[in-house]
């Protein structure tokens, strides 16, 4: 049972006379929320506050209205009101114990489904094919694969749709380079490591010779401004003598001269970052020559582009040649993370519907040529949407917008999620604006963004060497030092080690990867946050390592007893909450479907990891004061084991939902 959800319901028919609108009486009921302190109760009201201001009355006289009118009798002990009107909720104490049983035989541990379930597509981790996944698509993948599975476990129609990356302009560099760099023992021996070396060396020259353009631009415009400079700065004194007295005159001088200080200062920074990317490649006695003999080797990818996508038959057999291989490194990736899809539909099974999208668009008024291109002119953009460009290639945008008339067409969905990098924003708002002016104005379409992994240095997470993580080598990396904590954990133990060899490995991939997993869930997803080995594989604090080792201690709890969980269950002991601890363990038990729906409300995997480590503290808090085999009755002791289980249960469902294994021994 949801309890929060079930005294909203109850408030909001108590609210509705006093709400003006069914917006305000959302909001007030949405002030119903857990206690902060259980001194005061278990749950608390706070909407006589603003209701009494907005009616000219006390809030102590607007609570004690709403308390004549709340009907909750069956579920609290009399209402109470406490400070200027707060209204505190402490639960029955049959009610506690009747519905906490309830959960305890209950395969979904009290959780109901939703009573109408929604149909939701979501988009997910979408990695380019021929490029190593790296550790920029950790985040996608599990909050993506997070939301999934807890969306599923509360009932709603679920299709996961990765939207692979397999056939852009990378597979125009990856034709170029097999055709004139290809090593073809190294090829032979690792297919996918020779295509990302292809594709890396190739990105680079095209890069390079861009840099090269660029670097005559920016440094004519470093020129003009420092030319520039010292007249603006004569010019801001003189302004400045002219109106000593005028703080916001002075004011609106010095940051105006201050604007153009900083943009001599980006154009010199990105001069120096310009020269640095053209270093590396003359530094590099191959890729110099390579660069010298494809001077127009921007332009040849592109042209292996088209050729491709126009159906070129040597194009489209080294395609179909790379595709087995570089789809199988992913997959197995997956196969580490406990991650799978129910459709893998990529950017090449849109590309036939592509010229029908744009000519839709186009006879519905939506988009238009400019200047050779076909573009979507949106009211407040600050740029249009290109859905055709002037050379008659279609762009990103172009595919989305066909994904969407698909989707919509095969699954008709209440709703389509996309977990992208917060970078993608404009995109989203440009491709969501442009699907509701076609007609797909009735469709949830977000944008679950979130934000960028970090180094120590606050930079995005990279090697020393500057290139980006690989997610294969981050994943080894995290079991080996797991390993290494699994092994000290286990050597340490009073009697001896427990775990063999092959048992202690298999423990550690559990432990590393869970703990790099949780690292990421347990961040809210619109932040940035810095990646570390060792906070993510720390045995205190909100890790997986300790969640894991939270459930393993409780099962330890069951083998020392000599106890078997399902008997237990099945016998239905009664629960007795006869201390603070086993009540205060009882409320958090039954708050799990509450964390449920607050993960979903706004796609945020972090509220149920924050509901899991309070509820791994509030055991450990019932642990070190109530003593469960050495319990004072065996009805006590019974009751203790159920709570136990209860708990076990909790923590491995949640865990399950972040997509998170258990361990029965640490």
């Amino acid at each position: 049972m949801n309890i929060l959800r079930e005294l909203r319901r109850r408030f909001a028919q108590a609210l509705e006379p006093l709400a003006t609108t069914p917006q305000e009486l959302r909001e007030l009921v949405d002030m119903i929320r857990p206690a902060q302190d259980a001194r005061f109760g278990d749950y608390q009201a706070n909407c006589a506050m603003p209701l009494g201001k907005r009616l000219g009355k006390p809030p102590r006289e607007i609570a004690g209205q709403l308390i004549d009118r709340l009907d909750v009798a069956d579920l609290c002990e009399p209402p109470t009101i406490a400070g200027p009107g707060f209204v505190n909720l402490k639960l029955r104490d049959d009610f506690l114990t009747s519905t906490t049983s309830e959960a305890a035989a209950d395969p979904r541990v009290g959780v109901l489904p939703v009573e109408s379930p929604r149909t939701v597509v979501l988009d997910y981790s979408a990695p380019n094919v021929a490029k190593p996944m790296h550790v920029g698509h950790v985040r996608s993948t599990v909050i993506g694969d997070s939301l999934y599975r807890t969306l599923k476990f509360l009932g709603h129609h679920v299709t996961s749709d990765n939207h692979i990356g397999d056939w852009g302009t990378q597979f125009g560099m990856i034709i170029f380079g097999y055709r004139h760099f290809l090593d073809k023992e190294a090829y032979a021996r690792s297919p996918v490591d020779e295509l990302g070396r292809l594709y890396r060396e190739v990105n680079q020259l095209v890069d390079y010779h861009d840099s090269c353009e660029r670097r005559k631009t920016v440094a004519q415009q470093i020129v003009t401004q420092q030319a520039a400079l010292p007249a603006r700065q004569q010019e801001a004194t003189a302004a400045l003598e002219k109106a000593p007295g005028d703080k916001k005159a002075a004011a609106s001088i010095k940051k105006e001269l201050q604007r153009f200080e900083s943009a001599l200062a980006n154009s010199q920074a990105e001069l120096a970052e310009l020269d640095k990317k053209i270093a590396r490649v003359q530094g590099d006695s191959r890729l110099a020559l390579y660069a010298a003999q494809y001077p127009r080797i921007g332009a040849d990818v592109l042209a292996e582009t088209a050729k491709l996508h126009e159906g070129d038959s040597e194009n489209l057999r080294l395609w179909r040649e790379f595709m087995p291989p570089c789809l199988a490194a992913i997959e197995a990736i997956y196969r580490r993370l406990s991650v799978t899809f129910d459709q893998a539909l990529g950017e090449s099974f849109y590309h036939s519907m592509l010229a029908d999208v744009v000519g839709e668009l186009l006879a519905k008024g939506i988009a238009r040529e400019s200047e050779g291109a076909t573009c979507v002119f949106l009211e407040g953009s600050p740029a249009p949407m290109i859905v055709r460009k002037q050379d008659g290639a279609f762009l990103y945008a172009t595919t989305d917008l066909a994904t969407i008339r698909y989707r919509m067409r095969e699954w008709q969905p209440d709703a389509i999620l996309y977990v992208v990098d917060h970078r993608q924003s404009l995109h989203f708002e440009q491709l969501f604006a442009t699907a509701r002016l076609w007609g797909y104005d009735k469709v949830e379409l977000a944008h679950v963004s979130f934000g960028t992994v970090l180094g120590d240095d606050g930079r995005p997470f990279k090697t020393r060497s500057g290139d980006t993580v690989g997610l294969s080598s981050l994943l080894d990396e995290a079991v080996r030092r797991a390993e290494r904590i699994v092994s000290e954990n286990d050597d340490s133990k009073p009697d001896g080690p427990e775990l063999p060899p092959a048992e202690r490995s298999r423990i550690a991939e559990a432990v590393g990867i869970a703990s790099l997993k949780y690292a990421d869930l347990s961040q809210n997803r619109t932040s940035d946050y810095v990646f570390s080995y060792d906070k993510m594989l720390a045995m205190n604090g909100n890790t997986a390592t300790y969640m894991q080792y939270a459930y393993a201690r409780v099962r330890s709890i069951f083998r020392r007893g000599q106890v078997d969980a399902e008997t237990l269950r099945a016998s239905r002991p009664p629960l007795l909450l006869s201390s603070p601890a086993e009540r205060a363990l009882a409320i958090e038990l039954l708050r799990f479907s509450e964390a449920l729906d607050m993960t979903v409300l706004d796609y945020r995997p972090n509220q149920l990891t924050a509901y899991l480590f309070d509820l791994a503290n509030c055991y450990s808090t019932f642990f070190e004061q109530c003593p469960v085999l050495k319990a004072p009755s065996p009805e006590l002791r019974a009751s203790r084991l159920l709570l136990c289980d209860l708990t076990a249960r909790t923590l491995e469902l949640g865990l399950g939902l972040l997509g998170i294994p258990v361990i029965e021994k640490m």
